[in-house]
C-alpha cells in the first residue's frame, strides 16, 4: 500500500520474515570498516552481489528531499575510469543484470551473475563508492527521468498521490513525512553541488554493507573484497541528530480531493518498529497483529468486510517492523457499490475493538504463525531476498543476526500480547485518518494517466 522504497527501473518491496533455520552467514569487516557479509547457496551457480549505503530519504534534510534517490540515478553516469554507461555495458556483456533502489532508510546497489564473474561486479562498485562523476549535462537529463518517474508514479496515481497527503498529515517532524523520491520543489532545483555534497557525506566504505549470497566460497570472496574495496579510503561520519516523532494529542483527519474512479481510505496508528520499541516483543506482537487482520483470505479483514459485509472492495492492514524510526500501523480499504469511507472507517474500528475485547484463539493464532513459516521456507528460493533479508537488518541498525530471531520471536507471540498490543498502540489518540474524495475524470486526464 505504501510505496517508500524506488529505483531507477526496479521496484523491491520491503521484506519482513526470515528463515526457520540458522541462517550461516560468514562475516569480515575491512581496515577501512566496511562489513562484508558471505551467505553459500550452491544450488545455482549465480551469485548476487550487493552494496548498501546508510542513507536514504529519512537522512535528508528540507530543501533537498529526495536527494538520495536522485543520487542513486547518477551512480551509473561514470567514474574517471569508466565513461557514461558503461557499468551497465559491461555487467550486460558479462550475462548480469544490475540494477538499484533507494529506501527511507536505505540506497542499494546489485548485480547477480555467473558466479565467477563476481570480480566484475567488486570493480564496479568499489570504482564507483569513490569516483563518481557528477556532471550537469546528466543531472539535466536525469532529473527528467526523475520528474516523470515521479509523475507516472503519484502524480496520476490518485491513492499514491493521497498516501503522500496522509504521511506528511500523520508524521509531525519524523523524516518519513517526506516521500522517498522527494517534493516537486525540491527536485526541481537540485545542483551538481547538492549531489556532491551528500556523495562524499554517505558514499564511504565504513558507511557500507557489501553482502553476497550464492555459489561462491567465504574466503575467496573475503579475498575480493580486500583487492577491491581495502584500499579505499573511509570517510569521518557524524552521527545523525536523534530524529524522534513528537507525541500526537489526539486523531488527525483530512480529505484528499483528486481525479479518480473510486473512493479510498487510510488509517494509521502510531507504533514503535523493533529498532525503537522498549519491549522488542510489542513489535512482534504488532507483527502478528496484522497477519490476524490481514494474513491470507481467511483473515479477518478479507473474510469478514469483503466477503462477510460486502462493504469493501479491497482492504489490507500493514506494519513496517523493520524500520530504522518508529512507523505506522496502517489499515487501507475500497468501499464498494453503495458504501462509503465513513462506513469502512466504523467496520475497522469495529475489528480493532473486537482484538482489544476478545483474546484471538488459539486455533487462528497458530494458523497465523503456520504461515509465517510457509513463507519462510519459500523464501529461500530466491537469493536476492536472502542478500536483501542481511543487507536492510544491518543498514537499519538492527544487525543481520535477526534473521535468525524472526520464527521463534513470531512463534513466542501470545495472544495476550496481540490483545495488549491493540490496547496500548490502536487508540483514538495515535490515529490519522485521510479520505480520498473522487473528483471528475475528465478524458485528458484518462490519456495522460496512460500514455
Amino acid at each position: 500500500m505504501n510505496n517508500r522504497l524506488l529505483c531507477a527501473a526496479l521496484l523491491v518491496l520491503p521484506v519482513f520474515a526470515s528463515h526457520a533455520a540458522e541462517t550461516k552467514v560468514s562475516e569480515h569487516v575491512l581496515k577501512n570498516g566496511m562489513k562484508v557479509l558471505v551467505k553459500e547457496d550452491h544450488r545455482s551457480p549465480i551469485a548476487v552481489s550487493q552494496v548498501w549505503y546508510k542513507v536514504g530519504s529519512s537522512y535528508e534534510p528540507g530543501g533537498i528531499t529526495g536527494i538520495s534517490h536522485m543520487l542513486e540515478h547518477m551512480m551509473f553516469k561514470g567514474t574517471d575510469k569508466h565513461a557514461v554507461g558503461e557499468f551497465s555495458r559491461i555487467i550486460a556483456e558479462n550475462g548480469g543484470e544490475e540494477n538499484a533502489f533507494t529506501g527511507d532508510d536505505y540506497t542499494a546497489y546489485f548485480q547477480t551473475m555467473e558466479a565467477s564473474r563476481l570480480a566484475v561486479s567488486f570493480e564496479l562498485e568499489a570504482d564507483r563508492m569513490r569516483n563518481l562523476h557528477l556532471l550537469p549535462d546528466e543531472l539535466k537529463k536525469e532529473l527528467q527521468v526523475v520528474t516523470e518517474e515521479r509523475r507516472m508514479r503519484t502524480d496520476d496515481n490518485p491513492q499514491a498521490k493521497m498516501q503522500e497527503h496522509f504521511n506528511a498529515m500523520a508524521y509531525t517532524n519524523s523524516p518519513y513525512r517526506n516521500p522517498v523520491i522527494g517534493w516537486p520543489s525540491d527536485i526541481e532545483n537540485y545542483k551538481v553541488e547538492d549531489l556532491q555534497a551528500w556523495y562524499q557525506r554517505w558514499y564511504a566504505p565504513n558507511n557500507a554493507t557489501l553482502v553476497v549470497v550464492g555459489d561462491v566460497q567465504p574466503k575467496a570472496v573475503f579475498a575480493l573484497a580486500e583487492k577491491y574495496f581495502a584500499p579505499l579510503k573511509p570517510s569521518e561520519l557524524k552521527p545523525l541528530k536523534p530524529q524522534v516523532e513528537v507525541e500526537q494529542l489526539g486523531v488527525r483527519k483530512m480529505t484528499v480531493k483528486l481525479p479518480a474512479k473510486l473512493p479510498y481510505l487510510v488509517m494509521g496508528y502510531k507504533v514503535p518498529s523493533l529498532k525503537t520499541a522498549t519491549q522488542e516483543s510489542e513489535a512482534y506482537a504488532l507483527e502478528v497483529l496484522a497477519g490476524v487482520l490481514d494474513g491470507g483470505s481467511s483473515a479477518r479483514l478479507e473474510s469478514g468486510l469483503v466477503r462477510g459485509k460486502q462493504i469493501a472492495v479491497s482492504v489490507g492492514a500493514g506494519y513496517e517492523l523493520h524500520s530504522r524510526l518508529s512507523t505506522l500501523f496502517t489499515l487501507e480499504a475500497t468501499p464498494a457499490e453503495g458504501k462509503n469511507v465513513w462506513d469502512l472507517e466504523n467496520a475497522l474500528k469495529e475489528e480493532i475493538a473486537k482484538l482489544q475485547l476478545k483474546l484471538v484463539d488459539n486455533e487462528e493464532l497458530q494458523r497465523i504463525k503456520a504461515q509465517v513459516l510457509a513463507k519462510a521456507v519459500y523464501e529461500r528460493d530466491s537469493g536476492f531476498y536472502q542478500a536483501m533479508q542481511l543487507g536492510m537488518l544491518e543498514t537499519v541498525g538492527l544487525g543481520w543476526k535477526k534473521v535468525d530471531e524472526y520464527v521463534d520471536k513470531v512463534n513466542q507471540v501470545t495472544a495476550e500480547q496481540v490483545r495488549d498490543v491493540a490496547l496500548k498502540y490502536l487508540v483514538e489518540d495515535k490515529l490519522s485518518v485521510a479520505y480520498l474524495e473522487p473528483l471528475p475524470i475528465t478524458e485528458t486526464k484518462i490519456e495522460k494517466g496512460v500514455r
